[in-house]
């Protein structure tokens, strides 16, 4: 049993236990500098600042960095065999060469851009409608939460493999020999075989619909796990159809999930070259596949422009979505 010996006012106080080896001597100064230090690491975790600093360092390290970075070399100048630093606009004219003197005609790169909206807004659009479809069956539908994690899970399944496979999947299903032409030919719907299911944008499309749809459907999920089933119960009673009760009392609801899932779609689909090229043939111009293009002939000062042109888009259509939904109020 250790004891305390009493020592002098102002001296350290011994304790003394069985053996020599457990006996150790504390002073109140001591205590109190080792209160005040624990106090002072409390006072620096407490601090926002210090609990985010590990994902600032992150972000700081691997997108405010490369972003500066890219940022920078966008004003260089280039050569067929050198890249000198500069401070050029040249870069972004060559971007937006002609594209004023051309209207109401579209410039290359206006038409580009018009590529890759078109295939942002079909597929927004159609992933919506699917996520929201497939969140509403998961969550309302289906009773048991064992259940609902499961078929979650599966919905999971095609994300252990990799984008380039799931999408070079549709290939054999697609093509001219494919299992679809060979079923439309069987069944007599068609004649000969339909050239258009493969390398064109319905292709495109597909595939992005395919990859990007979990995207969209588990933000929705999220939203509607939280809403009151007596809402919607009381909305029945009040005699809402279905549409009615999808339409006004849970799409409302489920704003935020809906804003965040449409930044996951239009953000990846705007940049996404992968896709395009793959399942397009190498024929369907978008802009990552444009700055992708000029990537390979090392022409990086342009590239870099074609980058912060394309961010520049993607953050004024986040900032008009966010606009319309508060995100951060409402979560």
């Amino acid at each position: 049993m250790t004891t305390a010996e009493q020592a002098p006012e102002g001296g350290p106080t011994a304790l003394t236990g069985p053996g020599r080896a457990h006996t150790a001597l504390v002073s109140p100064d001591s205590d109190a500098a080792a209160v005040h230090g624990v106090k002072r690491r409390r006072s620096l975790l407490d601090r926002p600042y210090a609990l985010a600093s590990p994902l600032l360092l992150v972000m700081a390290l691997f997108f405010v960095g490369p972003l500066i970075l890219t940022i920078i070399v966008s004003f260089w100048e280039y050569t067929q065999y050198s890249i000198e630093p500069a401070f050029v606009t040249t870069n972004y004219q060559d971007v937006f060469y002609q594209c004023v003197a051309k209207l109401p005609n579209l410039c290359v790169t206006f038409a580009t851009y018009l590529s890759t909206l078109k295939f942002c807004f079909i597929v927004w659009a159609i992933t919506l409608v699917l996520g929201f479809t497939l969140a509403w069956f998961i969550v309302f539908e289906v009773k048991k939460t064992s259940t609902q994690i499961a078929l979650f899970l599966i919905c999971t399944i095609p994300f252990w493999t990799s984008n380039v496979i799931r999408m070079m999947a549709w290939i054999p299903l697609l093509g001219r020999n494919g299992l679809v032409n060979q079923v439309l030919m069987s069944m007599g719907i068609v004649s000969e075989p339909q050239e258009w299911l493969l390398y064109s944008d319905f292709a495109v499309i597909l595939a992005f619909i395919h990859l990007y749809t979990m995207f969209m459907m588990v933000p929705i999920v999220n939203s509607m796990m939280r809403i009151d089933r007596e809402i919607i119960e009381a909305a029945r009673d009040a005699g809402a159809g279905i549409w009615t009760i999808a339409l006004s009392v849970i799409a409302p609801l489920c704003r935020p999930g809906i804003v965040i899932g449409s930044i996951f779609v239009i953000t990846i689909v705007m940049g996404d070259y992968i896709t395009v090229g793959v399942m397009g043939g190498q024929q369907i111009a978008s802009v990552g596949k444009t700055i992708q293009v000029q990537m390979q002939y090392l022409q990086f000062p342009i590239a870099a422009a074609n980058a912060v042109v394309l961010l520049g888009a993607v953050l004024m259509i986040i900032f008009a979505m966010t606009r319309l939904v508060d995100v951060r109020r409402e979560l």
